[in-house]
C-alpha cells in the first residue's frame, strides 16, 4: 500500500528490515521535505513488490550507463513527474536510496543520485568508481552523496 512520507513525524514504515531503518527513514523524510518545499508535492512511496516497474526503470539505467548492479533489496520506490521532470527513488535494505532525475525537453538535466543512510558503508558495487561529498541534514544525519550524468535516451 502506498505510504505518503511525514517529514514532521518521520516514520520507519516500510523499511524495517533495514540495519539503517532509522537512518534510511529520515534520507527519505528529507526527500519528502525538498520535494514539499520547492515543489509543494507529496511523496509518496509503495512497497517494492508495486512499484517494480519503477525499480526496473532505475536498474536498466544503471546497467546500461555504468554496467551497474546493486546488490542490495530494494524495499520501497516511487516514480512521478514535477515541472518537467521525471523522478524515480528506489530504497534499498542496505540504507542506499538511488534517484534518478530525468528533464523530458531534450537538453535537460538527467542524472542517477546515490545517497548513502548516515552510518552505513559505501556499498562495495559503488566504492571503486565513486566519490561521496558529505551534507548534514537535520532529518538525515550526515548524508553521503555522488551521482553521475545520464547520456542515454530512457
Amino acid at each position: 500500500m502506498a505510504y505518503e512520507v511525514d517529514f514532521k513525524d518521520v516514520s520507519t514504515v516500510g523499511l524495517e528490515s533495514s540495519p539503517h531503518a532509522d537512518a534510511l527513514a529520515g534520507l527519505r523524510a528529507n526527500e519528502a521535505r525538498y520535494f514539499k518545499n520547492k515543489f509543494d508535492h507529496a511523496f509518496v512511496v509503495e512497497p517494492a513488490s508495486r512499484a517494480k516497474k519503477t525499480i526496473a526503470y532505475v536498474h536498466k539505467i544503471l546497467k546500461d550507463e555504468r554496467d551497474l548492479v546493486i546488490g542490495s533489496t530494494p524495499l520501497e520506490a516511487c516514480e512521478f513527474e514535477v515541472d518537467g521532470v521525471r523522478w524515480a527513488y528506489v530504497f534499498y535494505e542496505s540504507g542506499l536510496s538511488i534517484n534518478v532525475l530525468y528533464t523530458l525537453a531534450d537538453g535537460g538535466k538527467r542524472a542517477v543520485g546515490f545517497k548513502l543512510s548516515d552510518g552505513m558503508d559505501v556499498p562495495e558495487e559503488l566504492a571503486e568508481r565513486f566519490k561521496f561529498a558529505r551534507q548534514k541534514s537535520k532529518l538525515a544525519g550526515t548524508i553521503r552523496g555522488s551521482y553521475f550524468v545520464i547520456k542515454g535516451e530512457y
